[in-house]
C-alpha cells in the first residue's frame, strides 16, 4: 500500500466517523420558526381554560363551563384519526397552518361577541365545537413535524416541553389579570394573535428535500389513489404492528380512567378543603416548575433505551396522588408537585421521541393520531367518572388507589420487553432513521 493510499483511507476513515460524534445544531432557522409557533400557540392555549372558567362561568354556571369544555373534547376525539390521515396525505404543517387559521376565527369570534356584551351559549359551544375539530386537524402534525425540523429529536421535545411548562406557568396568570382588568374579549383576541403568529411562522418554514420526498409536504401518488378507508386502516396496521407502542397506550389507558383523569377534581377538592383556594393554585405551579425541571434533565440526558428511563421516573409520580391523599402538609404537597411534574415531562419527552424515531415518516401523523385518541379518551373518560366515584368510596381512598395504579402501571412498563428493550436512535435530516 502507498503513502498516498494510505492518506487517502485515513482521510475516508475521517469522514465516516466525524458526522456521528458531531451534534447538528438545535437552533437553526426551521427549529427556531417552529419552537416560536409552538411556544405563541402553547401560551394562548394555556390561557383558555382559566378564560371559559371565569368568563363563560358567570354567566352560565358550572354545567355551562363544563358543557363548553366537554364539546371541545369530544370533537376532538371524533376527528383527530381524521387529522392523522390528513396530514399525512396533504402535510403536517399544511394542516397545522390551516387549523391556525381556523381558530384565529372561532377566537376571533368569541373576542368580539365578549366586545360586544354577553354572547350567546350556542355561540360558546359552536365555536368550541370547531375549535375542537381545528385543534384534532392540528395535533397529530406536532409529533411529525419535529424530526423535520431538528436531527436530534430528543433535544427539540425536550426545549418544546420547557415552553409547554412555562405557558402552563404563565397563561392561566396572565388571563386571569387580563379578565379583571379589560374583560374576557381581550383574553380571546390575544388568543386570536397567537394563532396568527403560529400561523405565520409555520409557513415560513421551508424543508430539505428529503422531508418533501418522505411525503409529508406534497400529496404522493399513493396517497391521491388511496381511500380514507384504507388510509385509516394502514395507520392501524403501523400503530397495532408495534407492541411497544401499543401496549404503553393500554397502559395510559387505564391511567387516564384512574389516575390522569380524576387527579384534578379530586385533588383541586382536596387541597382547597384543608389549606385554602390560593394553596391548590400554588400547587399547579409546583407542578409547572417541576415539568419545566424534567424537560431541562431531558435535554441533558440520553438513555439508550428511552422508555425503559422514563418508565423508572414515572414511579416518582407517584408521589404526587400520593401526598395529596395522605393529606400532607403544604411544603411536603408543594415538593410532591415538582416531583411529579419532573417525573411527567421526563417520560413525555422519552415518549415522544421513541414515536418520531421509530415510525416511518409517511405514516407518523396517522400513528399519531391513533395514540392521542387512545390516551385522550381515558382521561375524559376518568374526569367524567370521578364525581360518581366518590359517592362509592372517599377522594382520598380514590387518590390512593391513583397511586397504586401509577406504581402498578410503571411495573407493567418495565416487565414488558418490547417497551424495556426499545433503543434510542438518530434522524437523517429527511426524518429518517440514520443507518451506519
Amino acid at each position: 500500500m502507498t503513502t498516498t493510499q494510505t492518506q487517502n483511507q485515513a482521510a475516508h476513515s475521517v469522514v465516516r466517523t466525524d458526522p456521528p460524534t458531531a451534534r447538528p445544531p438545535l437552533w437553526d432557522r426551521r427549529f427556531t420558526l417552529y419552537f416560536t409557533a409552538r411556544a405563541v400557540s402553547l401560551l394562548g392555549d394555556a390561557m383558555m381554560p382559566v378564560a371559559a372558567a371565569l368568563a363563560v362561568g358567570p354567566l352560565y354556571g358550572i354545567s355551562g363551563v363544563g358543557l363548553v369544555l366537554g364539546t371541545w373534547t369530544g370533537t376532538f376525539v371524533l376527528l383527530v384519526l381524521f387529522g392523522g390521515v390528513f396530514a399525512d396525505r396533504v402535510g403536517a404543517r399544511r394542516m397545522m397552518v390551516g387549523a391556525d387559521l381556523v381558530r384565529v376565527l372561532t377566537q376571533g369570534v368569541l373576542a368580539a361577541a365578549f366586545f360586544a356584551g354577553t354572547p350567546p351559549f350556542w355561540l360558546l359551544v359552536t365555536m368550541a365545537a370547531v375549535a375542537g375539530a381545528a385543534v384534532a386537524m392540528f395535533q397529530p402534525g406536532v409529533n411529525g413535524m419535529v424530526p423535520l425540523v431538528a436531527q436530534e429529536p430528543q433535544r427539540a421535545n425536550a426545549t418544546l416541553k420547557v415552553a409547554d411548562a412555562l405557558a402552563q406557568l404563565l397563561g392561566p396568570a396572565v388571563a386571569g389579570l387580563l379578565i379583571v382588568l379589560t374583560g374576557a374579549g381581550t383574553v380571546y383576541a390575544i388568543d386570536a394573535g397567537t394563532f396568527v403568529l403560529s400561523a405565520l411562522c409555520l409557513g415560513l418554514i421551508r424543508f430539505a428535500p428529503a422531508g418533501a420526498a418522505a411525503g409529508t409536504e406534497a400529496d404522493s401518488a399513493a396517497g391521491k389513489k388511496s381511500s380514507l378507508r384504507r388510509d385509516l386502516r394502514q395507520g392501524w396496521h403501523e400503530f397495532r404492528s408495534r407492541t411497544w407502542m401499543w401496549a404503553v397506550i393500554l397502559i395510559w389507558v387505564v391511567y387516564g380512567v384512574l389516575l390522569f383523569g380524576p387527579l384534578v377534581p379530586l385533588s383541586s377538592a382536596l387541597i382547597g378543603a384543608r389549606l385554602g383556594p390560593n394553596a391548590y393554585g400554588l400547587a399547579v405551579s409546583s407542578l409547572g416548575v417541576g415539568t419545566v425541571l424534567g424537560g431541562m434533565l431531558a435535554l441533558r440526558l440520553r438513555p439508550a433505551r428511552p422508555l425503559a428511563a422514563g418508565a423508572v421516573a414515572m414511579v416518582l409520580f407517584t408521589v404526587l396522588p400520593l401526598c395529596v391523599a395522605l393529606g400532607a402538609g403544604l411544603p411536603v404537597l408543594l415538593a410532591g408537585h415538582v416531583v411529579g411534574g419532573g417525573a411527567w415531562a421526563f417520560w413525555s419527552v422519552m415518549w415522544a421521541t421513541s414515536v418520531q424515531t421509530h415510525t416511518p415518516p409517511e405514516v407518523l401523523n396517522r400513528v399519531t393520531a391513533y395514540e392521542l385518541a387512545g390516551s385522550v379518551s381515558g382521561i375524559a373518560l376518568g374526569q367524567i367518572l370521578a364525581g360518581p366515584a366518590t359517592e362509592l368510596a372517599s377522594p382520598e381512598t380514590l387518590l390512593l388507589v391513583s397511586a397504586g395504579t401509577c406504581l402498578a402501571g410503571c411495573v407493567a412498563l418495565l416487565s414488558i420487553p418490547a417497551i424495556r428493550t426499545l433503543r434510542r436512535i438518530a434522524l437523517t435530516d429527511g426524518g429518517r432513521p440514520r443507518r451506519g
